[in-house]
């Protein structure tokens, strides 16, 4: 067989933020999955961070979107342009040969959003794009040793998706993935300022308040924050104080709807690999997952102990690296090529 070389790219293709990852240099690009496209002339302006700062500031005829929904591709052509530019940046512009390309996607998601994956990719320069679902490789990011025949509990959190997986043998036993995570976290607080504070705020706002005060249990000392919008009676601009424990209260609904997931996998495990994630416990990966004493809340819950992967946000495009490296023994999990 002939040697040809073909660089090799992971990408962890999320709702709110594509990470690329190169085995030997790591994680080279970590941007928001946003794209700028002007109205008129329907051509794309900005990707990632330079179409972020849009989001919210744009004039009527340019509209920021995500094209990602839901962890699944929600507008085929932006996405394939998304990922065209995500992969140019990632290999430098003097690059001639076509990568070898693996992506993530949510462990729910059908034949069809598979292969609309791995045409976009493809389409956007790939010269061969392979699918594996985002729990697996945010266990190998995790470092857990899938292979061993071993149950192995997995709850990756992203943005627009909340995957949970019970993993064994390299392989997904019982699995289940919710539109739930952190962009709903985020409406949950909004709704909640909107309702009981009678200001307007944006997601760039709710993001915010969920990063510095938010927790998924309540605290006794609590932290707060001057959160700035509009207010919805006079239209003028306002500021309020929110606390912790109010956003506890917000985001209530949407943590029960990501520990029902948990619980659901958890009841569908065969009692030999349920006996195993007793011992393991449940291990956390993802940006969401971030959240202030979600772990606890996991633990109270379930009654198993939850705890957060080393890097929890990066963990998935680590697997892809790892993944991509040993080609050869990842087989089994690597859906399709073409």
């Amino acid at each position: 067989m002939a040697f040809t070389f073909s660089p090799k790219l992971g990408i962890d293709l999320g709702t709110t933020t594509v990470l690329v990852f190169v085995p030997g240099k790591g994680i080279v690009l970590n941007e928001p999955s946003v794209v700028a496209v002007s109205l008129k002339e329907n051509r794309i302006l900005a990707v990632g961070n330079e179409a972020k700062e849009m989001v919210g500031r744009t004039p009527d005829e340019i509209t920021a979107y995500r094209p990602m929904k839901d962890g699944v591709i929600a507008d085929y052509r932006v996405t394939e342009a998304m990922l065209r530019y995500y992969i140019k940046k990632a290999l430098g512009r003097w690059n001639l040969f076509r990568p070898e390309v693996m992506i993530s996607v949510p462990a729910g998601v059908t034949s069809t959003e598979r292969r609309a994956v791995v045409e976009a990719a493809t389409k956007a320069g790939a010269k061969e794009a392979y699918v594996v679902k985002e729990p697996i490789l945010a266990a190998i990011g995790a470092g857990i040793p899938i292979h061993e025949a071993r149950g192995h509990m997995i709850v990756d959190i992203g943005g627009g998706t909340t995957d949970v997986a019970v993993i064994s043998l390299g392989g997904i036993v019982a699995s289940t993935s919710v539109k739930c995570a952190g962009n709903r976290i985020d409406r949950a607080i909004a709704d909640y300022v909107k309702k009981n504070a009678n200001l307007s705020i944006g997601d760039k706002m709710a993001e915010e308040i969920k990063i510095q005060i938010g927790s998924a249990v309540p605290v006794e000392e609590e932290l707060t924050m001057m959160v700035k919008g509009r207010d919805h009676l006079t239209g003028l601009p306002r500021s309020v104080e929110l606390g912790t424990n109010e956003v506890v209260r917000a985001i209530g609904k949407e943590l029960r709807t990501m520990i029902q997931a948990i619980k659901d996998v958890l009841q569908e495990t065969p009692p030999e690999l349920a006996a195993d994630i007793i011992d393991n416990g449940i291990t956390m990966t993802g940006g969401s997952s971030l959240l202030r004493n979600l772990p606890e809340l996991v633990f109270r819950r379930t009654g198993v102990k939850a705890r957060m992967a080393k890097d929890a946000p990066y963990c998935v495009a680590k697997g892809t690296g790892e993944a991509l490296k040993h080609l050869e023994t990842y087989k089994k999990a690597i859906i399709s090529k073409r």
